[in-house]
């Protein structure tokens, strides 16, 4: 959730941001409201409680002939702190359960409006060019055997699909590559639960308005999760971290969480059905930092560099866009998507992006460091993909030959036993 000071003392900036989402500004009054009420409460508790521990004193100083009328009006007093104590709890959950509705607070910069309203940031490399008629990425992956869409759909249903071959080879060099250059940053490599309670799905903000996206086991009460930044979001849950707030260069803590993933692609029927762009399960690597909160930005930063020098070492062409307020999820403040291009459809699309959450999800999941003065304070929280499924996509388009062939690049090919080409079986 987001901080409750900033909220009593800025709520012009929290209906700004909410703007700027598209979302309810009215919300933010609501919350407001509720914010008095608790504390109000809060206080008269403390209030009733401090007298009652003064006249608990003065009962045990009392004579004995007194104090069975003192005895009765402690009594009493215990009632009314009881009763105290029931409003401030209700008041408490009443303000988390309104201000948990807010989403992050938009960073300054972030352009308004929804997904078409995104800012091109750059744009890196040549659109490749053909002499030959190009296939798209389904042609090729089954005229190379390296997967296989009917009977994926035969055994899972549509949107599923099995990696065989080179396609299965394929997808874990670019995995390998991906954790090589994780490691080489300072990322420690976790291989995460897909299962999550509630509390740990609800904390990083994927149970909002994209619940629908999100596959549940009722009879378990377990979420399968859709990346793994929800298990690495929820690793340190409840914990201090030892961030050090008076080294400012140090990276934090960097974890990259190899997993499967799943997700119910609701709302996006007749949506990139061909093919393995838009599916219900695939794989990836994510990076998550936990950094002290003024180093949110430059972490940020780098982990769109590790993604750029990917696509760049593997010859994609692509761009950095900065993702439009309306388009963001609840967590984010800001979210830079890179988006490789397609031959066969002529445009640009996702493969990765990259969100800063700042202290949003730490609050939610109560995920601290120690400050100087001693006093704990919620960290911030940032991920973003280094390698996914989907990218295979883009890698067989791009370097495509006219014999239906496909080069592979050069970062790959230790991975691959030194293969150049990846050619029909």
């Amino acid at each position: 959730m987001i901080d409750p000071v900033l909220l009593r003392e800025s709520p012009d900036l929290v209906k700004k941001s909410q703007r700027a989402r598209g979302s309810s500004v009215e919300l933010v009054d609501v919350a407001l409201a509720a914010d008095t009420e608790r504390r109000a409460a809060i206080l008269e508790f403390e209030n009733l409680r401090a007298e009652q521990n003064v006249f608990g004193k003065q009962v045990a100083a009392a004579p004995k002939d007194e104090k069975k009328a003192l005895v009765a009006q402690a009594q009493e007093l215990a009632g009314r702190v009881k009763a105290a104590s029931q409003r401030a709890t209700d008041a408490e959950n009443a303000f988390t359960e309104t201000a948990r509705q807010i989403q992050n607070i938009v960073i300054d910069g972030v352009p308004e409006g929804g997904e078409e309203n995104f800012v091109t940031l750059r744009e890196v490399g040549t659109k490749p060019v053909f002499d030959f008629e190009p296939r798209d990425h389904v042609e090729l992956g089954e005229s190379l055997k390296m997967f296989d869409l009917a009977r994926g759909a035969k055994v899972s249903g549509a949107r599923f699909y099995f990696l065989t071959g080179m396609g299965a080879r394929l997808e874990l060099a670019l995995m390998n590559l991906a954790l090589d250059r994780a490691l080489a940053a300072g990322f420690t490599p976790l291989i995460t639960p897909t299962l999550v309670r509630p509390e740990t799905m609800d904390g990083t903000g994927f149970l909002g308005e994209h619940a629908d996206e999100v596959y549940y086991l009722p009879a378990d009460d377990l979420f399968l999760t859709g990346t793994s930044e929800v298990a690495l979001a929820g690793y340190h849950m409840g914990e201090i971290l030892e961030l050090d707030p008076t080294a400012p260069d140090a990276p934090g803590l960097r974890y990259a969480g190899w997993s499967t993933c799943y997700r119910r692609e609701a709302g996006s029927h007749g949506k990139d059905t061909r093919g393995i762009l838009r599916v219900h399960q695939f794989n990836k690597l994510e990076m998550f930092s936990y950094v002290l909160p003024e180093n949110a930005e430059k972490e940020h930063a780098a982990l769109l560099s590790y993604q750029e020098g990917m696509l760049t070492d593997l010859g994609l062409t692509y761009r950095v866009i900065d993702v439009a307020a309306g388009d963001l999820g609840s967590s984010a403040a800001r979210k830079f998507d890179t988006e490789a291009w397609v031959p066969s459809q002529q445009t640009y699309r996702e493969l990765t992006s990259t969100s800063n959450c700042t202290t949003y999800q730490a609050r939610r999941l109560d995920t601290r460091y120690r400050t100087e003065s001693g006093k704990t304070a919620p960290v911030a929280t940032l991920n973003g993909t280094l390698a996914t499924t989907r990218w295979i996509v883009a890698l067989l388009e791009t370097h495509q030959q006219a014999d239906g062939t496909v080069v592979i690049p050069e970062v790959l090919r230790p991975y691959l036993g030194g293969l150049e080409l990846i050619e029909a079986p």
